[in-house]
């Protein structure tokens, strides 16, 4: 008696679990913060660059510029909250991304069955807890200085999540530089001079009706400068809605083109 085999069965992939994707970001994330739990020191960054830049620049121009330090650093505290936030995430990150493919973790990665943006994602994701401790440490830092919220509670916060949403989406720049670069000096020595005209071009330090023309020009186009208005606004007073659009329609922006980059080239890399 002779066995048949039947071959019109057709054979059916297992069916993918659903949010498998955010649910391997998120473990990859998790990674990350066991590895700053177990070595703080990753986190220096955090804690020491909000204090020298409010102290440098409060003591450095306060006088000069306000003829008070305290007055100035009611103006000055919102700017260094968005630059707090963008250098720490944007620096960290790429050199961490940067170390990992060095050493061959992203290469372990790529043998699991995981998402291929996951391990980019979870070490972003993961390194949200240097803007959480970065934006506690300043605003304790510039609470000990005098500096005081003349709005309320729910709008600070809202300055410092406008503040974080752009640094995270902007972190993905370094992210890119990271992945394509091999070596960590130069992958600083860019991501500082990439990130020196967003964050120092900007109302920060002075008000831009004050600066030259050529460079007000690029104060007022620069999505920084965006971020600065918005969060000065929600801090101290003053319009809100049309600056913190922008910041928005920037931070999506900064996401939507670097991010696939990012993903792409780390797929390409061997």
């Amino acid at each position: 008696m002779t066995a048949t085999i039947d071959t019109t069965r057709t054979v059916v992939p297992p069916a993918r679990r659903p949010f498998g994707l955010v649910r391997h970001s998120m473990l990859l994330a998790g990674r990350s913060l066991t590895k700053n739990r177990r070595n703080p020191g990753l986190l220096s960054d955090a804690l020491f660059v909000p204090i020298i830049f409010l102290l440098l620049f409060v003591y450095l121009f306060g006088g000069a510029v306000s003829g008070s330090t305290h007055r100035y650093l009611q103006y000055i505290f919102p700017g260094v909250l968005v630059m707090t936030a963008i250098l720490v995430g944007m620096l960290a990150t790429g050199l961490s991304i940067n170390t990992d493919i060095k050493k061959g973790v992203f290469d372990r990665f790529r043998s699991l069955p995981i998402g291929r943006s996951a391990p980019l994602a979870g070490s972003v994701l993961g390194d949200l807890i240097r803007y959480a401790v970065a934006v506690v440490v300043l605003f304790a830092t510039g609470y000990l200085l005098g500096f005081r919220v003349e709005t309320g509670p729910v709008r600070a916060l809202g300055a410092a999540a406008l503040a974080v949403t752009l640094g995270f989406c902007m972190s993905w720049i370094t992210v890119l530089i990271g992945v394509l670069i091999r070596e960590e000096v130069i992958v600083q020595s860019v991501a500082f001079l990439g990130i020196f005209p967003l964050a120092f071009g900007t109302s920060m330090v002075v008000p831009a009706r004050t600066l030259p023309g050529w460079l007000r020009a690029w104060v007022e186009v620069n999505p920084v400068s965006h971020a600065v208005d918005a969060c000065r606004g929600l801090l101290i007073g003053g319009p809100v809605a049309h600056q913190a659009m922008l910041t928005l329609v920037w931070s999506a922006v900064f996401l939507a083109v670097f991010a696939p980059l990012a993903v792409a080239a780390y797929r390409r890399r061997s």
